[in-house]
């Protein structure tokens, strides 16, 4: 089944698309963190990707924001302090932080604070 690219949707609305479509863990805000075991990046509720039919009752799924990653949310773990320590201390060409995406809602998300030397967008 072909799904529709990712479309922006309202915080309330992606919050509970959020819920609903992620069995495995539960979702408290847009902020809420996640580590994809795929790609190996941190990735927040505001920069999941939530592709299909927009409507209440049409078919979506949840994807990874990260480009070519695709995991979905059974690939994504609860961050412990060590990955997000990780995260902080990265390397300068090896960010963890996934990158804000076009289809995020217009809020960028919170940035480790080497990102602005780190060139991630």
């Amino acid at each position: 089944m072909q799904f529709s690219p990712p479309a922006p949707l309202a915080d309330g609305d992606k919050l509970n698309a959020l819920r609903r479509l992620d069995q495995f863990r539960e979702w408290r805000s847009l902020d809420d963190k996640r580590y994809c075991l795929v790609c190996g990046k941190i990735i927040t509720g505001r920069q999941i990707q939530v592709a299909g039919d927009t409507r209440s009752d049409g078919l979506q799924r949840l994807n990874c924001p990260t480009e070519r990653c695709n995991s979905i949310p059974m690939d994504w773990a609860l961050p412990t302090d060590e990955i997000l320590a990780a995260a902080e201390t990265a390397p300068p060409n090896e960010c963890n932080i996934a990158p804000a995406m076009a289809a995020d809602s217009g809020v960028e998300p919170a940035r480790h604070r080497n990102c602005a030397n780190l060139g991630c967008t």
